[in-house]
């Protein structure tokens, strides 16, 4: 593996002007403080406060990307990397626009034959009251073909932020408003009776390799983003104590949704273990995941005994870009 001393200068990337900023700070500052104490020489960026091109003025090397949500994990900071041509941690351009986005995620995993909640995509692009009638009229017709209870939740965002769970139809039309605060898409799935768990893959390709999964037990079901970054409430199993069975379809399934999405480095898919009948079915796949101390990625490093430090060294030392093409267009 490579040494700190390998990696030169090295920008964490964090904060950034997306509805997760206080999540990322809190990933970058740990991301920071673990590359340090390896004697990385590491240091903090904000793009939401400094241009990105002072990052090749600066001469850094390789960039640990710790940002989450727009602006950060959607594939713009990744092309604007691969412009300037200095190497990031995890997934390229495409891949991380198209995991960004749950409706065309589920589009392709559907098209792999990989199983995901049925859903039906609500278009709130339109604020005017023809638009918003005809967004209400689009939503109650949801519960008749995808049933009760449903999630509601804005496809282009994460950590759970704009989600609601919708036990009746009357509470159908608040659901779909607070989600259409986020994004002009609304994503309406049908609910998954069962367990949720986690699953992180580190690598990329046929070497890529799932870390131990993660069973969730959150309060009355409530896994939303101040339970998953602010309280205690909620209990975390690595080992996950499912049976070996489910737990190796789990890492099957899930390495199969990394590479179909052409993820590399790093990432960490959602997924619902149905109690009926125990199929897991895949919500999303998140490919800058936190790195705060609730983190899941992280913890299941631990389980694998991967030590926090050690992990963000071998992601880093994956840094890449898209464009790995020598002069004369052929790979070196």
């Amino acid at each position: 593996m490579s040494t700190a001393q390998d990696m030169g200068r090295v920008a964490v990337l964090m904060g950034g002007a997306s509805a997760e900023r206080e999540i990322s700070l809190l990933s970058g500052q740990g991301v920071l403080d673990a590359l340090r104490s390896v004697g990385v020489d590491a240091h903090a960026f904000d793009p939401a406060q400094r241009d990105l091109r002072e990052l090749r003025q600066e001469g850094v090397a390789r960039c640990f990307i710790a940002l989450h949500g727009r602006f950060g994990e959607d594939g713009t900071v990744q092309g604007a990397l691969e412009l300037l041509g200095i190497p990031y941690t995890g997934s390229g351009v495409m891949a991380s626009a198209v995991a960004m986005d749950k409706v065309m995620t589920k589009r392709l995993w559907a098209a792999q034959g990989l199983p995901t909640p049925q859903s039906v995509v609500l278009d709130a692009s339109d604020s005017s009251a023809a638009g918003l009638a005809a967004l209400h009229a689009a939503a109650a017709a949801v519960p008749a073909q995808l049933g009760l209870p449903l999630i509601v939740k804005p496809p282009r965002e994460g950590s759970s932020l704009g989600v609601t769970k919708v036990q009746t139809e009357a509470s159908l039309a608040a659901a779909v408003a607070l989600s259409a605060r986020y994004d002009a898409q609304v994503l309406c799935e049908s609910f998954i009776a069962g367990e949720e768990v986690t699953c992180a893959v580190l690598g990329e390709g046929g070497s890529a390799q799932a870390l131990p999964v993660v069973r969730i037990q959150a309060p009355e079901g409530a896994y939303d983003y101040q339970n998953k970054y602010f309280t205690d409430a909620v209990s975390y199993h690595c080992p996950s104590g499912l049976p070996a069975a489910e737990e190796a379809e789990i890492a099957r399934l899930v390495l199969a949704a990394y590479r179909a999405l052409g993820c590399r480095g790093w990432g960490r898919a959602d997924l619902m273990l149905r109690a009926s009948d125990r199929k897991p079915f895949l919500l999303e796949m998140n490919t800058s995941p936190g790195m705060t101390s609730h983190s899941l990625v992280p913890m299941a490093a631990r389980a694998a005994g991967i030590g926090y430090a050690d992990l963000c060294l071998r992601i880093l030392a994956a840094a890449s870009l898209d464009n790995r093409v020598g002069p004369q267009g052929m790979r070196p």
